[in-house]
């Protein structure tokens, strides 16, 4: 070891390091069986993409552009080996390899009735935890693009409350900004962008979208319940031109489909844990001759980490398919969620270090109510054609009723009236509608195959924002008025077409090339009445119209590994959210320009020998005429904030996930298998250049670091499975960043400026599986009850500290039926 050493002096190498190395690097001795073959269309066409798996193991691959699949290192004995692909039947196969056998298994799958019917049955306990999409899924080009999909019944964590860094665990560069009560909602953001509500993001379930308001205020308040989620796909930047205009890219959770071999089954989950939380979800499905169902129930409560932070929370799902014919379906689904969070207010640093469970208000409360109808209209027309008409809505409202002032104002009894000052209500309402027609196509020029993804995309939405209602005195959840008018009473009406067309290039069958691009054109109207604006000086309309380019490629190394790399421009347009300041603590500069620019990105993944699985990458995002917010104070020394251009950003990147299996031993079927994990990224955010407000002068910012932005995010774990027994250990690190663009170290005394510091965390959760019907699931996060804060933000839930969660421990108990 010294020896080994004296080859790095001073370079840093640690222990952990030398063991890595080691792991990655090592040859252990397997059994050399071998299963491997191609699948066929029936037409006798090579077919890619399909997923090959052996039940109840590990083991598993995807088919290459020839079809073929190869799994090796496998143990002598019998399997199940199951094909499957999204528009094709799922076939099964049983196997059986000698010692040192290699079996040739090549299969023809017939296309299934349509897409929406792919049902997946059985034990899902030894699934891989993080995959990738296939070239071509739900109409959507997904080649040349850095694609990740969790597989939800695989992640050993905090699936009731949400807990962002054990579900995204595995996905490299994932912030997640913890602020908003016990599993209320997912804040989460990539590549140096914002996380608040996700709106860097297209948000989806199934597709369809659950941002509020995609031109008017793009978050997403919409929050199923996680036990609901099949799994997570996640497609980068460089998707804007098929899914929209984000720099952040798409979100889709998939829901849990229903056992269609039943007419009837039943699935609850029962957790309970610490600081009072309690979440029972229920759920049923099948299949009734041409009709498919599932519908769920949940509801949760927890007491909150901090005094004052209670939350009650439910959601409600119903989906029903029906297949008028084998190439014609309806599917028609409504989604609803609901909470009401008792928001324990802002601190100051000072009362952070002091107790980071304290509470600064007892009287503030948020409440979103949302609703997502959708239907969609599938026609497979021939094997070379699919359409897909959905059309959806998001309606519903996001209520507060809050004392706002900063973490150094409080919340006291006025001697002179007996009683507190009255609390501030805001209340706005959706009505977003969206329709969509999808078509993709495949066709042969010469002997080039290609697949062209092309659609039409209509929004119309109101959204109706009052606020600064003068509320009650009182303590409880309470939206009625004192007085009848709000301060700001405003309809924002948005009408949107965008077109789009992307088409997958098939030069060789290893490389493809896929370019495309997308028109939106459309404008927001604003009517109503603020009362502090002059009405001469009141913006009432925003107009935008922008071409978005990019071009994605990808070359495969072989049927395992692959090269991927694409740009694409992208286009953040001011929103009346942005020239609005929404609350008194904010004003905002008059000349807000739309932000633009275009996501790189390159890298290689794969999966060596079962043995190695990678997904390494690089990556920059351009932002010009990025928007934030700076401190100031006014003639009378008043504190507020201000939104304004704060100049052009560049975030430059490396994303590295990398697992390992060091060690596995047989025992049937059902190996015991140690895997070690690192899912790491670093982040060069920087201004290009830019100004800032400080004593009341312009000073530059170029150089400085991107607010909000850490530059190392490390998430690494080792995990145990053993026969019906899984465990993992995790250590999550996060390097500090700062919460303005001047990059100020020293904290302000209200706690809305100044230095996040960085924090490590462990956790340890396990899974034991009685069987296919009855699951148990442990876990203590954060165990070290390590106290820290992800972020400071400048608006909702209140300007200043947040302190996130201590040790906490949860059980839950699942039954399938």
């Amino acid at each position: 070891m010294k020896s080994f050493c004296k080859l790095f002096p001073q370079s840093g190498f640690s222990f952990l390091s030398i063991s890595v190395f080691f792991l990655l690097f090592a040859n252990p001795a397997w059994a050399q069986c071998v299963i491997k073959g191609q699948v066929l269309t029936e037409k006798g066409q090579p077919l890619e993409g399909v997923a090959v798996h052996l039940q109840n193991t590990r083991f598993g691959t995807q088919t290459g552009k020839d079809g073929r699949y190869l799994l090796q290192k496998l143990p002598a004995g019998s399997y199940r080996v199951r094909f499957s692909m999204v528009g094709f039947e799922t076939q099964e196969i049983s196997a059986e390899v000698s010692e040192g056998e290699s079996l040739i298994l090549s299969v023809s799958i017939r296309e299934s009735t349509l897409s929406l019917n792919e049902v997946t049955v059985g034990d899902r306990r030894n699934v891989v935890h993080t995959e990738r999409l296939p070239d071509v899924h739900d109409l959507f080009i997904a080649a040349g693009k850095k694609t990740e999909v969790v597989q939800l019944a695989g992640v050993n964590g905090n699936i009731a409350e949400k807990t962002g860094r054990q579900i995204f665990a595995r996905i490299p560069g994932v912030f997640v900004y913890d602020m908003d009560g016990s599993g209320n909602q997912i804040n989460i953001s990539t590549r140096g962008l914002d996380a608040h509500r996700s709106w860097e993001y297209n948000i989806r379930q199934n597709g369809i979208i659950t941002n509020s308001d995609m031109y008017g205020y793009p978050a997403s308040h919409y929050s199923p319940a996680m036990e609901s989620i099949e799994r997570i796909e996640l497609v980068r930047g460089t998707s804007s031109l098929q899914y929209g205009a984000q720099f952040g890219g798409m979100i889709n959770y998939v829901t849990k489909l229903p056992d269609t071999t039943k007419a009837f089954s039943f699935e609850s989950i029962n957790s309970g844990g610490s600081f009072g939380l309690f979440s029972s979800y229920n759920s049923v499905g099948g299949r009734i001759g041409k009709m498919t169902y599932s519908a769920y129930y949940q509801k949760r409560h927890s007491n909150g980490y901090r005094k004052n932070a209670k939350s009650d929370a439910q959601s409600q799902f119903v989906s029903i398919g029906y297949d008028f014919s084998k190439s014609f379906r309806v599917k028609a689904e409504l989604g609803r969620s609901s909470y009401v969070y008792q928001i324990p207010g802002p601190l100051t640093d000072a009362m952070f270090n002091a107790d980071p469970r304290q509470s600064t208000r007892s009287r503030n409360y948020f409440n979103p109510d949302i609703y997502i109808p959708s239907i969609v209209l599938d026609w497979r027309l021939s094997a070379s054609t699919h359409l897909k008409l959905t059309s959806s809505g998001v309606y519903g409202a996001r209520n507060s009723v809050m004392y706002d002032a900063f973490a150094n104002v409080p919340d006291t009894i006025n001697p002179a009236t007996n009683g507190y000052k009255a609390r501030q209500v805001d209340i706005d309402n959706f009505k977003s509608f969206t329709s969509e027609l999808r078509m993709i196509q495949t066709f042969k020029i010469g002997s080039v195959r290609n697949t062209l993804s092309a659609g039409v995309q209509v929004m119309r939405n109101h959204l109706r924002r009052r606020q600064l209602g003068k509320g009650t005195t009182g303590s409880d959840f309470d939206l009625s008025l004192t007085e009848p008018v709000f301060g700001r009473d405003l309809h924002m009406k948005t009408k949107n077409i965008a077109l789009f067309l992307e088409n997958l290039i098939q030069i060789t069958p290893e490389l493809s090339v896929s370019p495309g691009l997308r028109v939106e054109s459309g404008s927001t109207d604003m009517t109503g009445v603020i009362s502090y604006y002059d009405p001469l000086h009141l913006p009432n309309r925003i107009s935008h119209r922008f071409p978005l380019f990019g071009v994605s490629s990808q070359y495969r190394i072989n049927a395992f590994n692959k090269l991927y790399a694409g740009v694409s421009q992208a286009y953040r347009p001011v929103v009346f959210k942005d020239i609005i300041p929404g609350s008194v603590l904010e004003q905002v500069d008059k000349n807000l320009k739309d932000a633009y620019g275009y996501n790189l990105e390159a890298g290689l993944t794969g999966n060596l020998r079962n043995f190695l699985r990678y997904d390494i990458g690089v990556f920059q995002v351009m932002i010009n005429h990025r928007m934030g917010t700076v401190g100031m104070r006014n003639e009378n020394n008043e504190s507020y904030l201000f939104r304004t251009t704060t100049g052009d950003s560049k975030t430059r990147g490396v994303e590295a996930y990398i697992e390992v299996v060091p060690w596995r031993v047989y025992n049937g079927q059902s190996p015991t298998e140690l895997s070690v994990f690192t899912s790491t990224s670093y982040f060069d955010a920087r201004y290009v250049h830019g100004t800032a407000v400080q004593n009341g002068e312009n000073t530059t910012i170029a150089g400085n670091r991107v607010e909000g932005v850490p530059a190392w995010i490390s998430r690494n774990g080792i995990q145990l499975e053993h026969k019906k027994l899984s465990l993992t250990a995790q250590f999550s690190y996060v390097s500090s960043n700062y919460a303005n663009s001047l990059n100020t170290e020293t904290p302000s005394v209200n706690g809305t400026i100044g230095k996040v510091p960085g924090y490590g965390l462990w956790d340890l959760n396990g899974t034991f599986h009685f069987n296919r019907n009855y699951t148990l699931r442990m876990g203590v996060n954060n165990i070290a009850n390590k106290q820290y804060f992800t972020k400071r933000p400048t608006m909702y839930p209140g300007a200043g500290v947040w302190s996130s969660d201590g040790r906490s421990f949860n059980v839950s108990f699942g039954i399938k039926i």
